[in-house]
């Protein structure tokens, strides 16, 4: 510790200096470090983002809940595990050869997104396909084709109920584009683009396994604003006032018109017209007459008498534009 004591001349030495102000008293502030940060970076995202995909999830799980039980004759329960945000390098990574991987496209969307579904969950299901109980199998080996051919019809099954829950958010229509089992073979996106994971748990009485979504945030970047909860938020405010702006108009009244015909004359025929005269009108009995809704042109009809009342048939509605619907 003597070491570390100053001696009588470095003390002076000190002194000296800060008289002349060539030690800076005040405490430097050590500089921190900066780290860029991309506005535009797919990372980027907020909290409430794809709050429309929670509702999606949970129509989901429902939905495989009843198709499996019924496709493999027994209680199957489907529910939802977790959902995070990762780059798909990282999403690929995860998985080992062999792993059923499903390709498939959700139009209009634009780009394809990934099933993949575990190994030992694979082939318990296949094993209940078959009329087994599912046991786990001790050892992972390559899928045979039969064995690919049956797990593209439950992956079939799947993606037909997924569809079926997107009807809440976006209406799509999903297809298979390609099937694979090693995760090197599997080209969805680059490396560093970010994925949406959702996971899902498939669970029966002798087995359990994942199945899991990948699906690109570019895939997803045209209808992102239906994803958030605001504009969820806002369908719904906007689907409760246009149920009672329609109640309320089912019981306003209108003025409904049958114009019979219509013809020119000059002020003073008008003025000249006795009790008893006949105005003639261009069109007759047999010609369609225009139903006005509050002066609005609205109907073409034919008209006549019913029960000794006059009355008019309607014989085609008309647009905006005058057109016939």
């Amino acid at each position: 510790m003597p070491d570390q004591i100053l001696t009588q001349e470095e003390i002076d030495a000190l002194l000296s200096a800060m008289d002349r102000g060539d030690v800076d008293l005040e405490q430097s502030k050590a500089a921190a470090e900066v780290a860029p940060y991309d506005l535009t970076a797919q990372n980027t995202l907020r909290r409430d983002q794809f709050s429309a995909l929670e509702e999606v999830n949970d129509k989901f799980a429902g939905l495989m809940n009843a198709a499996l039980s019924a496709m493999l004759q027994r209680p199957i329960e489907v529910s939802f595990v977790s959902t995070e945000t990762v780059k798909y390098q990282q999403c690929i990574g995860a998985w080992s050869s062999p792993t059923s991987f499903i390709l498939f496209t959700m139009e209009p969307l634009i780009g394809a997104a990934l099933l993949a579904i575990e190994p030992g969950l694979v082939f318990s299901l296949i094993d209940c396909m078959f009329g087994g109980q599912g046991k786990p199998v001790s050892r992972i080996r390559e899928f045979t084709l039969v064995e690919q051919r049956m797990i593209r019809r439950f992956a079939t099954e799947v993606l037909a109920q997924l569809q079926k829950a997107w009807q809440i958010v976006q209406p799509v229509k999903i297809g298979i584009r390609k099937t694979e089992t090693k995760p090197e073979y599997v080209h969805l996106v680059s490396p560093h683009d970010v994925m949406r994971v959702i996971v899902f748990e498939v669970k029966g009485k002798e087995f359990s396994g994942n199945l899991q979504f990948c699906i690109p945030l570019l895939m997803l970047e045209p209808i992102k604003e239906k994803l958030s909860s605001r504009y969820q938020r806002e369908k719904d405010i906007e689907n409760t006032w246009s149920r009672q702006l329609q109640r309320l108009l089912m019981n306003t009244p209108v003025t409904l018109i049958a114009e019979l015909g219509r013809t020119r004359r000059t002020i003073g025929q008008v003025l000249s017209l006795q009790v008893g005269d006949v105005v003639a009108l261009p069109s007759g009995p047999d010609d369609q007459i225009v139903v006005a809704v509050d002066r609005v042109p609205k109907f073409l009809a034919y008209p006549g008498a019913i029960k000794g009342s006059r009355a008019i048939e309607i014989a085609a509605a008309l647009n905006r534009d005058g057109g016939i619907v």
